[in-house]
């Protein structure tokens, strides 16, 4: 049977592992954002997809440079914190 303390963990440890994972993405979106948002400021131009576009290609460069480093996040906390649980261990 599991456990409270051993339920909050795992949570607590899940929602860390999340943030961390995310960081990248959020962080690359909120650059890309602001840049285009100050472009735009500076320019008087407010075409909606200029803010779009930009953002949307900062967010998929920066998933594809950092998923490796979100995959082996994710693989490491299932093989070392959920299946031993689903397992019993």
């Amino acid at each position: 049977m599991l456990s409270e303390a051993i339920f909050f963990d795992t949570l607590r440890q899940g929602l860390w592992i999340a943030t961390i994972t995310s960081v990248p993405i959020l962080t690359a979106a909120l650059v890309a954002g602001v840049t285009v948002g100050l472009f735009q400021a500076l320019t008087s131009i407010q075409e909606m997809t200029l803010t779009f576009v930009p953002k949307l290609a900062c967010i998929v460069g920066v998933f594809w440079l950092s998923m490796s480093f979100m995959t082996q996040t994710l693989v490491a906390f299932f093989q070392n914190q959920i299946i031993p649980i689903i397992a019993g261990g």
